[in-house]
């Protein structure tokens, strides 16, 4: 493992600071916006909702990020998604990036946005100039700020999303330099794969191309974020952007050599590790759902298949109320679309310590129901798939339906 985990987020690479604020957007008692800057300019990447229907922010930093290719802040508001809001939505986020243009003394076309919560209201654009003004002011490079910016940033989250690597590279100078590489998410409902319903932010030191840091964030993303389920609808607001301010020393990655792998396998271990938190910290879950697929004949159906079994309202259903149900696995395995053998198919529950196989050879076996019980009751619940077909694997995360995920979403709005 080329990476070491260590505490913090967003403000751990060098550089980079955050700061949070009360700005009353939509929530009373809590913080709800969030700022990130960057001492330096960054070279950016990011990918975005694929739904049709795309909220102003994400229209904003899609522009920054294809066209200017760079930016030195993230400003991000909780509580109203500034989304379904036409020109009116546009001109607040091309206000708001000269209100912070002008209190961070940089360019607005460095200034990235990015909202949740209700689709649509008006952002209020005093109370969110206001919250600038405030984080300008109070920008630090401490843990605890980028803890409490990851708190901010949260809707009906029950926890705060935030993870950090360091990695060594090649120095600049000859030898070698730790890079640092930090992030922090939000999300746990309207979370469906093909980017994932969320709002996620990594930093980090290391000196990258933008074009290979773009190619690094679009093959990361295809086996993390877009891996995770909890509810099928896909999000107007969508993103995850990466920035590189290049100070942590090392020689520049110009190109895929090693060190291009080791950044890679630092990017993979945060975007994994937030989607995974994401996906157990559904609306209402008890459960993280995982379900691995493997020995299938290619890449894409191995993911088609995963994706169907935690993407199963019933399976979900199953989760909750802890009934060995395999009968749900198959039938989420057998709509998924490609096409396999029944006969050959194999399907296992997986505890901390326990197996148990639910089917094989086109029967479901007999089992120990007691001890199925126990596995299900644990905080995760893994589920796999031996196919039979090949070498490819892939494995999807979703969480449990509950009553809960009813009654928070019944009344989001109101």
């Amino acid at each position: 493992m080329a990476y070491k985990k260590i505490p913090g987020g967003v403000t751990i690479p060098r550089g980079f600071k955050a700061s949070c604020c009360a700005a009353g957007i939509k929530y009373k008692g809590r913080t709800d916006m969030a700022m990130i800057y960057s001492d330096l300019p960054c070279a950016v990447a990011g990918t975005f909702t694929t739904n049709k229907v795309k909220a102003a922010p994400v229209l904003w930093d899609m522009d920054v990020v294809y066209k200017e290719k760079t930016a030195q802040a993230v400003v991000v508001n909780a509580g109203i998604a500034n989304a379904a809001t036409g020109k009116t939505g546009l001109n607040i986020c091309g206000q708001t990036a000269e209100f912070t243009a002008n209190a961070l003394n940089i360019p607005a076309s460095q200034v990235l946005l990015g909202s949740t919560g209700v689709i649509g209201p008006n952002l209020p654009l005093d109370r969110i100039t206001a919250g600038v003004t405030a984080m300008a002011s109070t920008l630090s490079d401490s843990q605890r700020a980028g803890t409490d910016a990851s708190k901010a940033i949260m809707t009906t989250d029950t926890v705060n999303k935030e993870f950090a690597v360091d990695f060594d590279l090649p120095a600049a100078n000859g030898g070698t330099v730790k890079a640092r590489m930090g992030g922090m998410s939000k999300g746990s409902g309207m979370i469906h794969p093909n980017m994932c319903t969320m709002l996620g932010y990594v930093t980090t030191d290391c000196a990258i191309d933008q074009a290979l840091l773009q190619k690094a964030v679009s093959a990361v993303v295809a086996d993390t974020f877009n891996m995770i389920s909890v509810d099928g609808d896909t999000s107007t607001n969508d993103t995850l952007l990466v920035l590189a301010n290049g100070m942590a020393g090392n020689q520049p990655i110009t190109e895929e050599d090693e060190s291009y792998k080791t950044f890679c396998e630092a990017l993979f271990s945060i975007c994994h590790d937030l989607a995974v938190k994401m996906a157990g910290d559904g609306e209402g879950a008890t459960h993280l759902l995982e379900m691995r697929v493997y020995n299938a004949d290619t890449k894409e159906n191995a993911k088609i298949f995963a994706k169907s079994v935690i993407g199963s309202s019933l399976v979900k259903a199953m989760v909750f109320g802890r009934d060995a149900n395999c009968g749900r696995i198959l039938c989420a395995l057998g709509y998924a679309g490609p096409d396999f053998d029944p006969a050959k198919i194999e399907v296992y529950l997986h505890g901390e310590k326990d197996t148990l196989c639910f089917y094989k050879d086109g029967s479901i076996l007999s089992f120990d129901e007691n001890l199925a019980l126990s596995i299900l009751s644990e905080p995760a619940v893994r589920f796999s798939c031996n196919m039979n077909m090949g070498a490819a694997e892939a494995t999807a995360w979703g969480c449990d339906l509950t009553y809960d995920y009813v009654k928070i979403n019944g009344d989001y709005r109101t």
